[in-house]
């Protein structure tokens, strides 16, 4: 297990989560998830060739975006293709802990990753 994580192969599963069709893409969306896109990779470039000791292991991926799902109890009152703010809360990861749009909300699994570990270049 590199860096502490590991191979899932039954992800929703694991996660008890429910697996649903996409409409443009292969994978399947999550139900229990509010705001979803379905995207494919419309490019790629490797990251900091210029340093031989991690040349080839960094890829920045381009996304073109081909769905966009929302679950119409966040929506703006009037419009669907709004998202009220006062309705959807989404949970963020900040420096390895997880916020909602107020106070913590817990740590997340990566803060217990050694930190040592992500220093690749010392």
């Amino acid at each position: 297990m590199a860096m502490g994580y590991r191979y899932e192969p039954r992800k929703f599963e694991t996660a008890g989560l429910t697996p649903v069709p996409s409409l443009t893409v292969a994978p399947p969306l999550v139900l229990e998830c509010p705001v979803q896109l379905e995207a494919v990779v419309a490019g790629q470039s490797a990251m900091m060739q210029d340093d031989p000791r991690v040349a080839g292991l960094f890829v920045a991926i381009e996304m073109r975006i081909t769905r966009v799902h929302l679950h119409p109890d966040i929506l703006l009152d009037g419009n669907p293709d709004r998202i009220d703010p006062d309705r959807w809360r989404p949970l963020l990861m900040s420096f390895q802990h997880f916020y909602g749009l107020g106070e913590r909300v817990h740590e997340s699994r990566l803060a217990e990753i050694p930190e040592a570990m992500y220093r690749m270049l010392d």
